[in-house]
């Protein structure tokens, strides 16, 4: 596969200095008009993305990759932000660059985003392709649920009685003891941000997605379960899930030759 053309650029949106990858299309393919913008998961940057859009430049895709704010090459908000920030970012991306209508390709944090955008601002999509989506609250085990409780009950006391020290040092043991991964790497302002993240459940929001939507999801998903890719199917009134065995929550880029074949006959099709 020949390498595509890649040029990277940035601008200042909402406020923060904000980096994109632009991957142009192959010249000996019959060039597709819309482009495509593919949306990062967590934790990591517009460089996860990069495999699929070069295989997608080299079918006539024209791919725009961004570093979400707080990742990759993009500056971190001065305050933390919601799904709805990042979505309203997203907007002012596709104004910038003077995109009217795109495509999205988004993974798990990115799919948030992408199931904002499809249900409030489906006037500047045209098909969705979401894979290890996130958005559906994990299932708690009973115990999780009663620890949780307990915490919750026990620092709002501590506040109570003007033991604001000890609210605190209990909250970050809890954190250290309980928190994910993702959690623990975030620092400063990206920390509240994962929390108001995690804690949005979009199912309602997916309900109202009124643009056709392909899932991928690996069955050995750890991250995001394939219970809650076929709950997204049946939540979102235009959708149709593919799933890979043996693909975790990465399976997008385990499977990328065979998602991007599949990818580019939905999207012209």
């Amino acid at each position: 596969m020949t390498p595509a053309s890649q040029v990277r650029q940035s601008m200042t949106l909402h406020g923060v200095e904000s980096a994109f990858l632009r991957v142009a299309a192959h010249t000996h393919v019959p060039p597709h008009p819309t482009p495509i913008v593919l949306l990062h998961g967590w934790g990591i940057d517009s460089v996860a993305m990069t495999p699929i859009a070069d295989r997608l430049s080299a079918l006539g895709y024209t791919c725009i990759v961004p570093d979400f704010p707080g990742f990759g090459a993009s500056a971190t908000p001065s305050i933390a932000w919601t799904v709805r920030d990042y979505a309203d970012w997203s907007l002012a991306l596709l104004d910038a660059l003077d995109i009217r209508r795109a495509h999205l390709f988004a993974h798990s944090f990115g799919a948030r985003v992408a199931l904002i955008l499809g249900a409030d601002h489906a006037d500047r999509l045209d098909k969705i392709v979401l894979t290890g989506a996130a958005g559906v609250p994990s299932r708690r085990s009973l115990s999780a649920r009663v620890r949780l409780t307990l915490y919750k009950a026990v620092r709002s006391g501590l506040h109570r009685l003007g033991a604001a020290p000890t609210a605190e040092r209990l909250a970050a043991w809890y954190s250290a003891r309980y928190g994910s991964a993702d959690y623990q790497a975030a620092i400063g302002v990206m920390r509240q941000t994962f929390l108001n993240v995690v804690n949005q459940d979009l199912r309602p929001v997916a309900a109202r997605v009124s643009r056709p939507t392909l899932l991928f999801w690996g069955d050995h998903d750890e991250a995001t379960p394939l219970w809650q890719g076929r709950l997204l199917e049946s939540l979102i009134p235009d959708a149709g899930l593919i799933v890979y065995e043996g693909g975790d929550h990465y399976a997008y880029l385990q499977r990328a030759a065979e998602l991007c074949r599949t990818l580019d006959h939905f999207l012209r099709h």
